[in-house]
């Protein structure tokens, strides 16, 4: 089968013919529909996140936001059927440690990463291969296009779980989202579904006029203005409920975590870059005096997955929105080396797999 593979970080990348997946015993076999192209993609050509375990050996495939059509199932798995069309997320869980058995698999004590571990290939390619597939695959309602639903990959559900659960986002909250990618304007429009009045934060216009599309009530450039957490400051009368860093450089933390008012929450959902190596620098004594929250926020609980998918059969959500473009799999590694200047605007779905 067709698949994209990473043969070296950095140098580019190329369609090669690679082997079909056969399934665990506890695992199945899904021919893709739909693939996201983000962001975490390109950090994981580029050798980022060594320091995450997110760092796999090449050569491998990536890609980590697919919906899919199951074709083979392994003789212990009972839910999962040949013929479902399934979300798959990006986190996969073991379904047994002490996190799963807590309703938390999102952060599995035995997590594997979709696209960036060695026991995971990924789902730039004709198929994929699903682990303990009872707990890792998610079947969809009748009533949502599998195709559609690949623009609720990993930049959508983990906006969801950050918006929905880690902050939470109640009506009336002042929301401020830092960062108008694909995950900051998921952010921005799940934020603005549950009842927040939401502010984006970016360096282009363009994503701050699709930000408004997708509800915020007010925006600012970053690149226009001296002081960005001050502006947020001065739109709220006093500083947001809920702030989010949803691209993950030292900038947008630390201006996300000085918006917030006294009592306010961060969501940290973007990872950083080989600059930062997982560290920021932050106003600590800011946050003691003012007693603000920090989360952390990752990816979304397969037994969660069905009040996002709820919200999106009721027409509150539509991931569709976010899809900028739809790209065949030979176009993946040029719509990847394009993130390099940081101007992709919304989710980027790859939907035609084989030649």
């Amino acid at each position: 089968m067709q698949a994209v593979l990473l043969e070296s970080f950095q140098e580019p990348l190329t369609v090669q013919d690679v082997d079909r997946p056969e399934p665990d015993p506890d695992g199945a076999v899904a021919e893709v529909i739909g693939c996201g192209v983000c962001r975490s993609d390109w950090h994981c050509w580029q050798g980022d996140w060594d320091w995450f375990g997110y760092r796999p050996d090449p050569p491998h495939v990536l890609g980590h936001e697919p919906t899919g059509r199951i074709v083979a199932t392994g003789e212990d798995v009972e839910s999962i059927e040949e013929g479902q069309e399934v979300a798959i997320p990006f986190n996969f869980a073991c379904g047994s440690c002490d996190m799963c058995r807590n309703g938390r698999e999102n952060i599995c004590e035995n997590h594997i990463g979709l696209g960036f571990m060695n026991q995971a290939p990924g789902a730039f390619a004709e198929e994929v291969h699903i682990p303990n597939a009872d707990i890792n695959a998610v079947p969809l309602p009748d009533s949502i296009d599998a195709e559609a639903a690949a623009g609720c990959g990993c930049r959508f559900m983990t906006s969801f779980h950050a918006m929905a659960h880690r902050a939470p986002v109640s009506a009336g909250d002042d929301v401020v989202i830092h960062g108008c990618g694909g995950i900051g304007l998921s952010a921005v429009h799940i934020a603005n579904a549950l009842g927040g009045n939401v502010i984006g934060v970016d360096l282009m216009d363009e994503k701050l006029d699709k930000a408004e599309e997708l509800g915020a009530v007010d925006t600012v450039n970053a690149r226009e203005v001296d002081d960005a957490a001050a502006e947020v400051h001065d739109i709220t009368n006093g500083g947001a409920d809920v702030s989010a860093d949803a691209l993950g450089i030292a900038t947008t933390c630390r201006n996300a975590v000085n918006s917030l008012r006294k009592g306010g929450t961060h969501v940290q959902i973007g990872l950083t870059t080989s600059e930062e190596e997982g560290m920021v620098s932050l106003p600590t004594d800011e946050i003691v005096a003012k007693e603000i929250e920090f989360k952390g926020s990752l990816g979304l609980q397969p037994s969660r997955y069905s009040e996002m998918l709820d919200m999106i059969e009721s027409g509150k959500l539509d991931p569709t929105t976010l899809v900028e473009k739809k790209i065949d799999i030979h176009s993946v590694p040029d719509e990847l080396a394009a993130m390099s200047d940081y101007d992709t605007l919304g989710i980027p779905v790859c939907n035609e797999f084989s030649s």
